[in-house]
């Protein structure tokens, strides 16, 4: 893709600034970029923004590192006869306004569409794109079916709904949200016009503040910024799935009657926060629709879909968007737009509807650069999940073990005691926007130095004394498993209120360059067990009450090798990923009671606990999978 240097011949008129008005006479900072060389009107693209209209987007990083600017991408698409539009948030940079996370970006983006509509360079037909909050604000407009919305462009975003994934999730808090909100209230229009508070902010040590959780009114690292500290707080002591996780925003899933059939292209990776949201809203938006859907997932972290290592896992050259995918994603979009807003249409793309990164080929081998070679290829089909594949159920066995058969009659169980002044560290997993405290990606499951909260000493989770551990015998044959994930437990607690966590573990075999083997984490879940019964009606547990619990680990993709384990860890905590249930009972949010659970899981008849998979069988279906079989029938041990 050439750079805008390169392209001395395409000249823009570029209108920056611009105040478009909202309905409550609120005005958004807004810079348009216009073709030169062809005769308007012209079918227009938007992006609408928290993170600075005029910056380069941290997702415009070509594979050769080059990082995309604003006018390099108004220069492909204005020289492809598009106008361009990107818009600042309500109270973000240039945009006037009090900043409420998610909530106000319906309603505004709504009314920039209908300011498009009027202005004599648009021809009646939009498309939208952005990655993460860029792609919250686009599907949160098109709840209220805006004027001209034509197609648009997910990227690892757009809230399904919230309080499932993105906010919360299986009733806990998701505490990315916490240092989000810090690294943002820095660059906030406040602290850019008055030194003395953003210096206030700068001396906040955060590290130390998330080790005096739950934060208070006035008692965070945010009290010097009412506003953010608020609608944090807020989302935190929502435990409930009330009419605040249903408004516009924050959850697609009730406004869905009203979204426009159009054709959306959805991306996300197996190591990134959004991957039940945006698969939910793929399978929704296929369902009594017409228009085309497209859904890509690779293995990357959020929106680095040219970084081909995830953590401390190396995936090769083929897990790159750019050349594998498509010339660059820049590219693809280009593509995509012109497919569906010009007239005539440009010939329909051969690309399959669904393509995702099977992870798990490569050689086990420690690289150059001290990273597992975990390897995977691209595997193509019609529709998600996979065609060919089916449910599979391992048992969770008393001695430890993993089996494809139910427990045997008896009272099996195992018990662990839950402190939460001392939860489990979260070592990596598909989440996002955590530093600097955690960082999401594949990693050995040990607790070395660099993780917050972890011991630093090497030692395995499994060897905690507080987390369960259970394991296939070594893999016959290799195993793919591809789709969604549940943990269904059989649970009781000493308490009124505790959390059980699930983790899926891709177990290597020792080797020359893992002598002690290595434990790659592959998809976690949590569930809060208050909610056992309804989301929207939390009910205490009775102590040594039995019941059933489902875990919903996001969906995965990855190819468990001949002489590999599935491992699952089950514990009760995943810190600070989540925050941690102080098991009292207490209202969400505080913990002035903490007080040490003893939990237990039961395996035995009646009461059987299992992990649900679905596995790519060699069967005559599976040719509808472009890329499979692979060498060998992919059938369990």
């Amino acid at each position: 893709m050439n750079t805008l240097s390169d392209l001395p011949q395409v000249s823009m008129r570029i209108l920056r600034n611009v105040t478009v008005p909202m309905r409550d006479g609120i005005n958004l900072a807004t810079d348009v970029y216009l073709p030169t060389g062809t005769l308007g009107p012209w079918p227009v693209v938007i992006e609408r923004t928290p993170y600075d209209k005029s910056a380069p987007s941290r997702s415009e990083v070509r594979l050769d590192g080059h990082h995309l600017s604003r006018e390099e991408m108004a220069a492909t698409f204005t020289g492809a006869g598009f106008a361009l539009v990107f818009q600042d948030c309500r109270g973000r940079y240039g945009s006037e306004g009090v900043f409420t996370k998610y909530t106000n970006e319906g309603e505004d983006g709504f009314d920039t569409l209908a300011w498009i509509m009027r202005q004599d360079w648009c021809d009646g037909r939009i498309g939208s794109m952005g990655l993460s909050y860029a792609a919250h604000t686009q599907l949160a407009m098109a709840c209220l079916a805006p004027p001209g919305l034509a197609t648009m462009v997910l990227d690892s975003g757009g809230f399904h709904n919230a309080y499932h994934c993105g906010v919360r999730q299986g009733g806990a808090f998701e505490l990315k949200q916490a240092t989000w909100a810090f690294r943002r209230a820095k660059e906030s229009p406040a602290a850019k016009a008055d030194p003395s508070l953003r210096q206030a902010l700068e001396n906040e040590d955060i590290h130390q503040w998330f080790k005096r959780m739950p934060w208070r009114p006035g008692h965070s690292p945010l009290r010097h910024l009412p506003e953010y500290e608020a609608y944090l707080l807020d989302q935190w002591s929502r435990g409930r799935f009330d009419d605040y996780w249903q408004q516009l925003g924050i959850c697609a899933e009730a406004w869905f009657d009203r979204i426009p059939d159009i054709p959306v292209m959805f991306m996300s990776s197996w190591y990134d926060a959004y991957v039940s949201s945006t698969l939910a809203n793929y399978q929704t938006f296929r369902q009594g629709r017409t228009a085309p859907q497209r859904l890509i997932m690779g293995p990357w972290l959020h929106g680095d879909r040219n970084v081909t290592r995830s953590g401390d896992v190396e995936f090769g050259p083929h897990a790159a968007f750019d050349g594998q995918l498509a010339q660059d994603w820049l590219a693809c979009r280009l593509g995509w737009f012109n497919h569906h807003l010009k007239a005539p249409r440009a010939p329909e793309s051969a690309a399959a509807g669904v393509q995702v990164f099977l992870m798990g080929t490569g050689s086990g081998q420690r690289n150059g650069q001290g990273h597992l070679e975990h390897g995977g290829r691209w595997l193509s089909a019609a529709h998600w999940p996979l065609p060919g594949s089916v449910e599979w159920s391992l048992y969770l066995q008393p001695e430890g073990t993993l089996s494809t058969n139910p427990p045997a009659r008896g009272q099996g169980s195992l018990s662990y005691r839950s402190d939460p002044d001392h939860p489990v560290p979260t070592l990596g997993g598909a989440l996002t926007s955590g530093a600097p405290i955690f960082a999401g990606g594949a990693f050995d499951q040990r607790e070395t130095p660099g993780f917050f909260g972890a011991t630093g000493d090497g030692r395995t989770l499994s060897s905690r004394a507080d987390v369960l551990s259970f394991q296939t015998p070594p893999l016959e044959r290799d195993l793919v498993v591809a789709g969604p994930v549940r943990v269904e437990l059989w649970v009781q607690t000493d308490g009124p209120d505790t959390d059980f966590t699930a983790k899926l573990i891709d177990v290597y075999p020792p080797s020359d360059d893992y002598p002690e083997g290595y434990s790659m984490n592959i998809t976690d879940g949590i569930f809060r067990c208050r909610y056992r019964q309804s989301w929207a009606h939390p009910t205490l547990v009775t102590p040594g009450e039995r019941f059933p619990i489902t875990i919903e680990p996001f969906a995965t993709c990855n190819l468990f090798k001949r002489g590999h384990r599935l491992r699952v860890d089950i514990a009760s905590s995943n810190f600070p990923r989540f925050d941690v249930n102080p098991n009292s009972g207490e209202p969400e949010g505080q913990a002035l009671a903490k007080r040490v659970a003893t939990n237990t899981v039961h395996m035995s008849e009646g009461s059987a606990s299992r992990i649900v998979l679905r596995i790519l069988e060699n069967s005559g279906e599976s040719c509808a999978v472009q890329g499979w079989p692979l060498e060998g029938p992919q059938q369990s041990f």
